[in-house]
Formats: C-alpha cells, sequence, structure tokens
C-alpha cells in the first residue's frame, strides 16, 4: 500500500506562495495577525475549507518547518492534544492524533499520513509539508471519540525576506456529529489565529527545547 504524495502535490503547495487559487468561491473570511484567512462553501459537507496566507514574523522557516513536524514538542505547547504518536503500518508511518473538544462535544481523533520536502526552487528555499487522512489505519476507534476520515492540510514555507516566515496553509476537515455552525466558524476564527500565536512562541522556544532533550 503506497500512501506517498505526488510531485505534483507539493508544487501546486508551494506555488501558493506566490499567488493563493482563490477563484471559485473563495471568499475573505477574517484577517488577523498580519495572515489572511479565506474560506470556501463545501456543498456536500455544509463547511468550510480553508486557506490561510501571510507571515509570521518570530520565526525563520527551517525551524518553523522542524517545529511542525515535531510531534512530542507539539505535545508541550498545544494545549489541545490528548494524544499524538506516530506509527508503522504496511512499511509507512501514520500518526495517530487525539484532539481535546471542550464539554460536551465528544474528542475527536485523527489517522493520517503526511511528508516533509525541503525543495530549492530556482535557488529558492521552501518547505512544504502535506497530509491527509489515511484510508486503512492501524487504529481501532475509541468509545466515546468521533474519528475524522475527511482531513487534509498542505503547509508551505519561505523567508520572508526580513527574518520572518512567509505562509501558505489550505487545509479542511469534517469533524462529523452534530457541531453547531457557530461553533465550527468561531473554531476557525479564534482557533487559527490561536494556533498561529502558539506556534510562534513554540518557535521562539525551541531552541531550549533541543537543548533540554
Amino acid at each position: 500500500m503506497s500512501l506517498s504524495f505526488t510531485d505534483e502535490e507539493f508544487q501546486s503547495a508551494w506555488k501558493e506562495l506566490d499567488e493563493p487559487q482563490l477563484d471559485g468561491g473563495w471568499e475573505l473570511f477574517t484577517e488577523t495577525m498580519g495572515v489572511q484567512i479565506y474560506r470556501l462553501y463545501d456543498k456536500e459537507t455544509g463547511l468550510y475549507e480553508y486557506k490561510v496566507c501571510g507571515s509570521l514574523s518570530a520565526c525563520v522557516p527551517d525551524q518553523c518547518a522542524d517545529v511542525y513536524m515535531d510531534l512530542m514538542y507539539r505535545k508541550q505547547w498545544d494545549s489541545y492534544v490528548k494524544e499524538l504518536k506516530e506509527m508503522d503500518f504496511d512499511g509507512q508511518k501514520v500518526i495517530y492524533w487525539e484532539v481535546k473538544y471542550p464539554f460536551p462535544l465528544s474528542n475527536r481523533d485523527y489517522v493520517y499520513m503526511r511528508e516533509r520536502r525541503d525543495l530549492d526552487v530556482d535557488g529558492r528555499k521552501i518547505w512544504v509539508i502535506l497530509a491527509r487522512s489515511s484510508p486503512k489505519t492501524p487504529c481501532d476507534e475509541k468509545k466515546g471519540v468521533l474519528r475524522v476520515n475527511d482531513y487534509k492540510q498542505s503547509v508551505a514555507l519561505e523567508s520572508d525576506g526580513a527574518g520572518g516566515t512567509k505562509v501558505f496553509m489550505n487545509y479542511f476537515d469534517n469533524p462529523g456529529g452534530m457541531i453547531p455552525t457557530w461553533l465550527v466558524n468561531w473554531a476557525a476564527k479564534s482557533g487559527v489565529p490561536g494556533f498561529l500565536k502558539d506556534m510562534q512562541k513554540a518557535c521562539g522556544d525551541y531552541t531550549n527545547y533541543c537543548q533540554k532533550k
């Protein structure tokens, strides 16, 4: 079973650093902390897909990519992580991730694959990380936790030329269950900026964390 991503998928992710593809119904959802968040309504699910474009001023791109990939560190700085681990399955690495949801909602869990590539594009250094749900998984579903089977994320990072990181992110997930629309919208509107803020702080603390390991 091959779960690998294609060269084209990596290419389409980094190309949106230069020009986000916003035709076909994308709308500006909110702007905060130097990033714009766009969304696209998905008729099939009634949910939105999101694109995030902008800059993180407090971290350089290679460190950003390292922090994003480091699961053990993520457990320390991301308060929504209940469980997070990498496993081998059929010769592939997959990640199990349980996310805390506020009461009275059930927690959600994900089983997904991801791949990072550090690219050289005509002299530009670009870091791309892709992730998506794994259709076959080594993890049984847990009682009281809803499995998210429809999840994808792509992240492209490049120096912004001023000591920070230019970022493009595209993501969609279908959390399932009966979550009210207002809560999904609130989570996107407050959750993304919150995540970016935590991520910047995590980048700032990462050197210390690595030295202590």
